[in-house]
């Protein structure tokens, strides 16, 4: 019996190498969104010569340069996600590729505090265009099977790797010339991917022809914007000051109401037949998961370095090469693992290393280990990578073409505000359990860090449970057979069409 390679692809198709222009249009479309993760960290070491050219008189107001960008980025996902299935995912991508790039400049040449974050709010929309139509993109430029499995490798190695970087690039770009060029070297990125994205991607593709759904879209962005703007409060103000506990009411109370307006609606936002997709619902979680409890720990490490052993920050950006290098090789032999063990048993394997590589962080000492911190963060970012392939193909196999903007919205929404919610629970974790001890704070700083990692390790762990009881299917390279098991009916009508 012959293996269903997916999509209807025909297998010699599904089998085959990428080609040039394959590995070109991955190149692209990998390098910008290797510019949004690198655009997220890159700034994180440069905060504090920032502080000074610009004068902005405090961490209060200083948050403003990171907060400004993760709000809109994860704010607008969802809207982006479905207006791109409407209007083209292309021309979304590459609008979005042209703001990143024109507030970058902004950014760099920033004479003001407010001029400054009001670039990063800039950088951030653009980054949200760009981040709801990349995966898009890519699922549509290669079918199910051996190709979408390696080009889902690629995106997700340098996905983590973006982060890495970032932080290695942030300090040598600061120390050697200026924080300016953390932004400048974004200008320059951007318009390689532009001339590679305008010459590369297809114009020719499907569009719906249904209208846009306001009412969703208010809620499902206002209700993401205040999640995300509550939770980036909690670190300075705390889970139950005003200032955190207002905005994550409203998030709770805008974001039923949008599931209740959506279930009302002809044409959905998102229609409530895919968001209940088991690879949906259950994948997201996961990648929720995966996200914010790496994100969280590898924050965790670089306290670790830097409060415990009092590395600087150009040593502690280097002491991240491995778990970088680790990402890589997890992600060129991502689609290997896939065809040999199948997607949902890689989801699981992926999440099972990342949870025993911040379990085994437990172990580091306060006068350190070089080969315990190396192995564990390899582990970490191993183990991430392969979860994070395995949980994209989860949430966008078998979605009718239509949605595969929405689907990729809701991936990267799950991501963006995983990453958010991962560092400011960990980080309340380490607040709420570090007791000051004056004879010797780099112990008591690693007694509140241990507490956070074990309950990064234990929530790591609690969604392999969930990848093990939810996403379970048949052995196979692609995930669309649980997918399609778990279908609604109102999901079997919708893909009749597509399915001539």
């Amino acid at each position: 019996m012959t293996r269903k390679t997916g999509s209807g692809a025909a297998p010699g198709e599904a089998t085959a190498g990428l080609g040039l222009r394959g590995w070109l249009t991955l190149i692209t479309l990998c390098m910008a969104q290797f510019m949004i993760a690198l655009d997220f960290s890159i700034v994180t070491v440069a905060l504090p010569a920032i502080d000074r050219g610009l004068g902005f008189g405090g961490a209060a107001d200083l948050q403003w340069v990171m907060t400004a960008f993760i709000l809109p980025t994860a704010g607008f996902l969802l809207l982006f996600g479905r207006v791109s299935d409407l209007v083209g995912r292309r021309p979304l991508f590459i609008l979005g590729l042209g703001i990143v790039t024109v507030f970058s400049l902004v950014a760099g040449l920033a004479t003001a505090p407010w001029v400054l974050i009001a670039a990063r709010a800039g950088q951030g929309v653009g980054s949200a265009m760009v981040g709801a139509t990349a995966l898009a993109l890519l699922t549509a430029s290669f079918p199910e099977g051996p190709r979408r499995d390696k080009a889902l490798g690629v995106s997700g190695a340098l996905l983590s790797l973006g982060f890495v970087v970032g932080t290695i690039a942030g300090g040598v770009i600061t120390s050697g010339l200026s924080w300016r060029w953390t932004m400048l070297i974004l200008v320059i990125m951007g318009v390689v991917v532009l001339a590679g994205a305008v010459a590369l991607l297809d114009k020719d593709e499907e569009r719906s022809p249904a209208r846009l759904d306001v009412p969703g879209a208010l809620l499902a962005t206002t209700g993401l914007l205040a999640l995300v703007y509550g939770i980036s409060t909690v670190g300075e103000s705390g889970w139950t000051s005003p200032a955190a506990l207002v905005p994550l009411i409203a998030a709770v109370v805008l974001l039923a109401g949008f599931l209740v307006v959506e279930g009302r609606q002809e044409a959905p936002l998102a229609p409530l037949s895919i968001l209940r997709r088991r690879t949906v619902k259950w994948g997201g979680l996961t990648g929720f998961i995966t996200f914010g409890m790496c994100g969280g720990s590898t924050v965790l490490l670089s306290l670790y370095m830097q409060e415990v052993l009092h590395w600087s920050p150009l040593a502690t950006g280097l002491g991240f090469i491995v778990e970088g290098v680790a990402a890589m090789v997890s992600g060129s032999l991502a689609a290997r693992f896939i065809s040999g063990l199948g997607t949902p048993a890689v989801l699981v394997l992926g999440l099972v290393v990342q949870g025993l590589g911040t379990a085994a962080m437990l172990l580091l000492p306060q006068d350190g280990d070089l080969v315990l911190l190396l192995v564990t963060s390899a582990a970490l970012g191993f183990g991430h990578v392969l979860a994070v392939v395995a949980f994209i193909g989860t949430m966008t196999s078998g979605v009718p073409t239509e949605h595969t903007g929405l689907a990729s919205g809701l991936a990267q929404t799950a991501q963006q505000v995983g990453s958010a919610v991962g560092v400011a629970v960990l980080a309340a974790v380490v607040a709420a359990t570090t007791v000051p001890d004056a004879a010797s704070p780099e112990a008591a700083t690693l007694d509140g860090l241990r507490s956070a990692l074990l309950v990064a390790a234990a929530v790591t762990f609690a969604g392999v449970l969930v990848a093990v009881l939810f996403l379970r299917g048949p052995r196979s390279g692609s995930a669309a057979t649980p997918a399609d098991g778990a279908r609604s009916g109102d999901e079997v009508a919708a893909s009749r069409p597509q399915a001539g």
